[in-house]
């Protein structure tokens, strides 16, 4: 299983599945990471958290954390 965190610079993903439940899915998806989302991975920072991402038309920062949870193909 592939997930956002260890997706590759300049590389573009499709979000496969969101794992993890309650407020943390929830917040993930309000930010518009959802099923079928194409996501490009722009920078990782050099300790590899936070993971800036292109989602939708805009930038995203994620905590590694949060980007474990997405599954990506």
């Amino acid at each position: 299983m592939q997930t956002l965190r260890n997706a590759a610079i300049g590389q573009t993903v499709s979000v496969v599945k969101l794992h993890g439940e309650g407020a943390v899915k929830r917040r993930i998806m309000d930010m518009g990471i959802t099923k079928g989302t194409q996501i490009y991975v722009r920078r990782v920072a050099p300790l590899g958290d936070p993971v800036e991402v292109s989602v939708r038309g805009y930038e995203l920062s994620l905590r590694k954390e949060d980007a474990q949870m997405v599954e990506v193909q």
